[in-house]
């Protein structure tokens, strides 16, 4: 490997894998030949260890991304300042190429509800979102990335589809978009969208990142629903709306998403590798 830098590698427009604690060891023992790891930000959030002494080794020779998943932003709740200075910490510790967040809210009254609910897509939501993505950006001293999410029933209130609620957000926050392609697979399916109405909404100056992953399918009150639960390989479907998305919004550094039902690493490399090909193959268009 080249010689470490001061700082987290560059992300280039190609795939890399979500760095999970089952495969810590691992991986550093086998070094893989990928650009780029992504690690959830909240597993990182001691004061020392060696979770933090991992991510200092990792850093010197791979692109570093940290994805957050607790911090409620789309949440009435203030915003939980101990979480925020903790993530600074390790932003100013690690510099990551990217850090992204999702656009959900987890929390009420004070109650954590450990999961990525969706926002209902209104103007007061988004000028929610909008001020809170400013403060983070803010303390950070960064711009942010924001995630699409998956959902399963949908606000009666809505004033704007999902996707116009999105570039508003990035437009108006000034931040980018993590496109989670498979999330907008998932949505289409529940909801009765076509997904690549979704995908020509999107301006590509906005996108910096994609997701892909898998899904489950699952019956509920007599219906077929699509579950993003990342425990299986990227369908066909799914590899297919990714396609599109590099046809029309370009190349960007795409995250091969898996958090349970682990495979071995080399096989986590190889489904990598899919997406490198698929772009390399002349799908893709560098915007």
């Amino acid at each position: 490997m080249p010689a470490a830098t001061s700082s987290s590698r560059p992300i280039p427009a190609s795939a890399g894998i979500g760095l999970r604690a089952a495969h810590h060891a691992a991986f550093l023992a086998a070094r893989p030949d990928i650009p780029w790891v992504e690690v959830h930000s909240e597993n990182f959030f001691a004061d020392g260890g060696r979770q933090l002494q991992l991510l200092d080794t990792v850093r010197r020779d791979y692109g570093l991304s940290l994805h957050g998943v607790g911090l409620s932003l789309g949440s009435t709740d203030p915003l939980d300042s101990e979480h925020l200075r903790r993530l600074a910490r390790l932003v100013r510790r690690v510099e990551p190429a990217l850090v992204s967040e999702h656009v959900a809210w987890g929390s009420v009254a004070g109650t954590f509800l450990n999961d990525l609910l969706p926002m209902p897509c209104t103007s007061e939501a988004l000028a929610q979102l909008v001020s809170r993505v400013g403060q983070v950006q803010d303390l950070l001293g960064c711009q942010i990335l924001v995630e699409n999410v998956s959902s399963y029933l949908q606000f009666a209130g809505n004033e704007m589809t999902e996707w116009e609620f999105l570039v508003a957000l990035a437009r108006r926050a000034g931040c980018l978009l993590l496109l989670d392609v498979n999330n907008i697979f998932v949505n289409a399916s529940n909801h009765g969208f076509d997904p690549l109405a979704y995908l020509d909404a999107i301006p590509p100056e906005l996108v910096a990142e994609y997701h892909i992953a898998g899904h489950s399918v699952v019956a509920a009150a007599g219906e077929t629903l699509l579950v993003d639960t990342h425990d299986s390989p990227v369908t066909a479907a799914v590899w297919q709306l990714f396609a599109a998305a590099l046809a029309r919004i370009g190349r960007r550094p795409v995250l091969l998403e898996r958090d349970a039902r682990l495979p071995p690493l080399a096989e986590l490399v190889a489904e990598a590798r899919l997406a490198d090909r698929l772009m390399e193959a002349g799908h893709a268009r560098v915007a």
